[in-house]
């Protein structure tokens, strides 16, 4: 694999990749939502330059790729696609925050399926550093392996590289559309306004637009521990409150051990799996013990998940007449 690298392609892709495109479509429709709901923005112009700087970046490579079409740049142009979301995702938050808050609606899901707040409960439950450490671990496992999954196609199974990267890069932009026609804080957020104990009792005001200019939260559980430490730096680098319900962290976590099935069914074995899976039930009862989520939110998560992998699948097929 590494001495073709940097061999030219013969064949090279001419125009943009599938999940560009989609990244392309994502951004004009939020665009349009920045044009026409302009006066409710604070700063609408920003938002306008997030997509014009963004979709620059995005183009900038497809020409990189055109003076130099080789592997290593092919898989620059998805790295880096995967390396934006930090840009794309805390946007949601500046879309979403004109809208009512909808924690009161989730909260009392939570509150009729379970009788209880198991974002409150679950870290004081088990407080154990080891087990914290755990769940850090499971929650911070999501950026290794939203970049593994890509890499080892590329290695392994590169004519599947583009169908794999299409499904994982978009599913990240659907689930973003639905953070910003329903916005949801998540626990950490939403009971920080209102108090955990009128949550524990099972009493959810609404409180309107307050998270358009409130970002506090609930300390995050944990005995500072260095997985503690990395999600909390990573916490506060990049979290705001948006984008909880469903759970993206779960649902495209879905999406890439789907990907991984895939990768083991084309290669014959099962080995990623055995690493994957662990990680990836980690990662699911983390989002709701960091109080990132609640329970609600990692199940539809999942069914987002398991929905995206097989609409974008056959999205991909039909678009390539495969």
């Amino acid at each position: 694999m590494k001495k073709d690298l940097f061999t030219i392609s013969s064949q090279p892709v001419r125009g943009l990749l599938a999940h560009e495109w989609a990244v392309i479509i994502y951004a004009v429709i939020t665009l349009v939502m920045v044009v026409f709901c302009a006066t409710s923005f604070a700063d609408p112009g920003a938002l306008i330059w997030t997509r014009i700087k963004l979709v620059a970046a995005l183009l900038a490579f497809w020409g990189l790729y055109r003076l130099l079409p080789c592997p290593a740049i092919m898989l620059l142009r998805i790295l880096a696609q995967l390396l934006l979301l930090g840009e794309w995702y805390p946007d949601t938050y500046s879309l979403n925050s004109i809208l009512a808050n909808l924690d009161p609606v989730v909260a009392g899901w939570e509150q009729a399926l379970f009788g209880c707040q198991p974002s409150l409960i679950f870290s004081e439950v088990r407080p154990e550093w080891w087990f914290s450490e755990l769940m850090h671990l499971g929650y911070g496992s999501y950026y290794v392996l939203m970049g593994a999954i890509p890499v080892l196609y590329f290695a392994r199974q590169r004519q599947e590289l583009l169908r794999s990267s299409f499904i994982l890069i978009t599913s990240f932009f659907l689930f973003y559309l639905v953070f910003v026609f329903f916005p949801v804080a998540g626990p950490q957020f939403y009971f920080h306004a209102i108090g955990p104990e009128t949550a524990m009792q099972g009493v959810f005001p609404d409180v309107g637009t307050y998270f358009a200019t409130h970002r506090e939260c609930l300390a995050m559980p944990g005995c500072g521990g260095p997985m503690h430490h990395f999600i909390q730096f990573m916490h506060d680098a990049g979290e705001r409150p948006t984008a909880a319900f469903p759970s993206s962290h779960v649902g495209v976590a879905t999406v890439l051990l789907m990907l991984s099935i895939r990768f083991c069914m084309l290669e014959r074995r099962w080995r990623t799996l055995l690493w994957f899976t662990p990680l990836y039930v980690l990662l699911c009862f983390s989002t709701v013990y960091i109080k990132a989520h609640y329970a609600v939110d990692a199940l539809a998560g999942l069914v987002f998940g398991v929905a995206f992998y097989y609409l974008l699948a056959w999205t991909y097929k039909a678009v390539k007449g495969e």
